[in-house]
């Protein structure tokens, strides 16, 4: 189904998508840490998200130990004077944030939960791992109103020796 909203993003040119690993209780995060180190996951990230622009709030930034390579960081902070490494863009708003990837086919949001929440008004797409587990945390990702999202894509990966959880990656278009 084409909606006004889809036609606009296609006259744009540029996918906006948000990336995402959540447990089965929404649990994104805890203590500015991911919770599971899934190596699948993280090689899908860095596939994905390779080449491109990549939109985060400070507090993901800083749990990096540096930037990621081959990726053009954009920091939301309300901080006047953040000091960024050179390369780092930093910006005040997730309007001005996407303004800045205007040129990127396809830039990716990466958290946190505060930069989630504002950004499933404007995403086009959602890459998301679905954890198929409960966990403890403090960081969560919001439910999503399937009304508006379209299941497109979905693999179900077991728990290995690599893995210690079952997972899921779910692509989700806008309808």
């Amino acid at each position: 189904m084409r909606t006004k909203f889809n036609l606009l993003n296609k006259a744009k040119q540029q996918i906006l998508t948000i990336i995402v690993a959540v447990s089965e209780n929404q649990v994104i995060g805890k203590d500015n840490d991911l919770i599971w180190n899934l190596s699948l996951d993280l090689k899908r990230f860095k596939s994905l998200t390779s080449g491109h622009h990549i939109i985060m709030g400070r507090k993901t930034f800083e749990s990096f130990p540096r930037p990621l390579p081959n990726r053009t960081h954009v920091v939301i902070t309300r901080q006047k004077d953040y000091k960024a490494p050179e390369g780092v863009l930093v910006v005040n708003s997730l309007k001005k944030a996407i303004e800045l990837t205007k040129k990127d086919e396809q830039p990716y949001i990466i958290g946190g939960g505060e930069i989630y929440k504002q950004a499933l008004a404007f995403a086009d797409c959602i890459e998301l791992t679905r954890v198929h587990a409960h966990f403890e945390g403090d960081t969560f990702f919001p439910e999503l109103d399937l009304n508006q999202w379209e299941e497109t894509y979905n693999e179900h990966i077991k728990k290995d020796d690599k893995h210690a959880f079952d997972f899921s990656f779910i692509t989700y278009t806008r309808r």
